[in-house]
């Protein structure tokens, strides 16, 4: 068999642009959808470049296990040798923010101060300690800005644990995040293929905290970025044409220390010019509509980089 491009994933309204470039490239490729499956451990992997796209929100998709499997069928990968894009390290950052900011930290980038969480007291006692008027709870496997929700007191968090609305998260770890306040409302999204710096989106927060680009969102009873009824008087995502940022070479330097090819880094700046950065998707997607703007097409971009691995192997 000749080498492919497979690409592992359990979301198809999220690879029909990157299906669609490989297709436009005439590039050899398989769709690997892991919502299921059944994994051989005594057989070898086919040859080729396999590249990751598993998400921390699968579970919103009835796809509970799909982070599971990927992992053991990642680790099956790279047992025998294989080209794996976003691997194993990639998927162990994309389904813990614990394990996000502690990388972030140990390569000198700033974050916001953040509790870990179990438990409805402890959630409140995190909320006590982090000693701020204003603070945020996130999901630690999230995705879809899952679980965040904005507090101005513990108390409102209180009656939030104990309402009706309340979101368990699926690993059953809350955290607790101090707000950061930007002047405007906006947080920058750097795109990376390759480990390089591709472009940065600015993205207007003004609706709310689920700011995923992809041009399909399949949200349930939210709000999606990505509808062209709310982006038709203002544009939620614009491409900065240029763009300078002081964290870039220890962004660069992160993801490659993490092994991380693809990713999607978020950052937000305090009203003292202060930058945070808060969160890093390796399962990143692209606006079809920012892009066009500029001319600059990030799944194009990847499906050259992908073909560029697959003439190595």
């Amino acid at each position: 068999m000749d080498p492919k491009i497979f690409v592992i994933h359990e979301n198809n309204d999220w690879t029909v642009h990157l299906q669609g470039r490989l297709e436009e490239l005439n590039l050899p490729f398989e769709l690997w959808h892991l919502d299921e499956g059944l994994l051989d451990l005594s057989g070898s992997p086919p040859i080729g470049v396999f590249y990751n796209r598993m998400s921390a929100s699968s579970h919103t998709r009835n796809h509970r296990y799909a982070p599971e499997l990927a992992g053991g069928v990642l680790a099956w990968l790279e047992h025998h040798g294989r080209t794996v894009i976003n691997g194993s390290r990639a998927l162990s950052l994309e389904i813990s923010k614990v394990s996000q900011y502690l990388s972030l930290h140990e390569a000198g980038i700033e974050t916001p101060r953040t509790l870990a969480a179990v438990g409805k007291n402890q959630v409140v006692e995190a909320a006590i300690k982090i000693g701020v008027e204003n603070f945020i709870t996130k999901h630690n496997r999230a995705g879809k800005g899952q679980g965040v929700q904005l507090f101005r007191s513990v108390e409102a968090l209180q009656d939030y644990l104990h309402g009706p609305n309340y979101e368990e998260p699926i690993d059953g770890i809350t955290l607790i995040q101090e707000y950061i306040q930007a002047p405007t409302p906006h947080i920058i999204r750097h795109e990376f293929i390759g480990g390089k710096f591709f472009y940065a989106v600015k993205v207007d927060t003004s609706e709310g905290f689920e700011l995923c680009p992809a041009d399909a969102c399949s949200i349930e009873d939210a709000f999606c970025p990505a509808d062209e009824a709310e982006t038709a008087i203002k544009p939620k995502f614009e491409i900065l044409t240029d763009y300078h940022c002081a964290d870039m070479d220890r962004y660069e330097a992160f993801l490659n220390k993490n092994k991380i090819q693809v990713a999607g880094v978020e950052s937000i700046r305090d009203a003292s010019g202060n930058t945070y950065t808060y969160d890093v998707n390796t399962n990143t997607n692209y606006n079809s509509e920012a892009e066009a703007a500029v001319g600059k097409y990030g799944m194009l971009e990847l499906a050259h980089y992908l073909h560029r691995i697959l003439q190595k192997n």
